[in-house]
């Protein structure tokens, strides 16, 4: 009997011991005390909101220092608009710092996203949809793939002053691009580089045979040739609305906004 009592005394001292602390953990008590009250946000950034990132963090905030889920906090600061990588840690005695990579953008991406320049894909924001950037398009699983081949497409055709507005592989795979002269190119779905390195070679001499006259449409998907269309070129688009002013900085590189509450 002595012992079952002796045994159950140390429980009871065991619990009086570690509840407070799983309650200073968990943040049932505690964020009154030890507050997590200022927000510094390092990176170099220009078009992340400041009010909507304070938001983010304050659910997280608010419950201290020692109870913020600094994980959970990580990931709604990566959901914000133009936030492509976040990094959350919190600093004694009442900071949490967040450090914010922006999406750069390097290409639109089909009909509703852009292509940031470490190749994550994102939704377009309202303020860049006038923006002028190249349009590439494919498969999502293809994004690197689709890059690769543009970024040689265009050292292919820059001695001719030419450069490629827009590549694109369609669901079987296929391959075409526009070029910055209006023509548009066929080149298939195999042996891409080796067409598009054929093709770029007799290029010049193509243009000068005709003169004038401007090449409106290569195909490429024949073993010793192209098929070539000349003619008058496609007009241009008109020239796209100016876009609204974007947001300026919200703070430079570790700069304190103070107060998260």
């Amino acid at each position: 009997m002595n012992a079952a009592l002796r045994i159950m005394a140390w429980l009871l001292a065991l619990a009086l011991v570690a509840l407070p602390v799983v309650a200073v953990v968990n943040g049932w008590i505690g964020a009154e005390r030890w507050p997590l009250s200022r927000l510094r946000v390092q990176g170099e950034f220009e078009r992340v909101d400041a009010v909507q990132l304070q938001a983010a963090v304050l659910p997280y905030a608010k419950r201290g220092f020692f109870a913020v889920q600094l994980e959970d906090a990580k990931h709604a600061v990566e959901r914000l608009p133009w936030v492509e990588r976040a990094d959350v840690r919190k600093r004694w005695p009442d900071v949490l710092e967040v450090r914010i990579t922006e999406h750069k953008p390097f290409a639109r991406w089909g009909n509703d996203k852009l292509l940031s320049e470490h190749g994550r894909l994102f939704p377009v924001p309202k303020e860049l949809a006038g923006l002028d950037l190249p349009q590439l398009g494919g498969p999502a699983s293809q994004v690197q793939e689709v890059t690769a081949l543009y970024n040689e497409s265009r050292q292919l055709f820059a001695p001719m002053g030419l450069d490629v507005t827009t590549l694109v592989m369609d669901a079987r795979g296929s391959w075409s691009l526009l070029l910055g002269n209006g023509t548009q190119v066929v080149v298939g779905r195999t042996d891409a580089r080796p067409r598009l390195g054929r093709f770029a070679r007799m290029l010049p001499q193509l243009l000068a045979a005709a003169q004038a006259q401007p090449l409106v449409r290569a195909d490429l998907r024949y073993t010793n040739g192209f098929a070539l269309s000349w003619g008058e070129a496609p007009k241009a688009p008109p020239p796209a609305s100016t876009p609204s002013p974007l947001p300026a900085p919200i703070a430079a590189a570790g700069r304190l906004l103070q107060g998260i509450t």
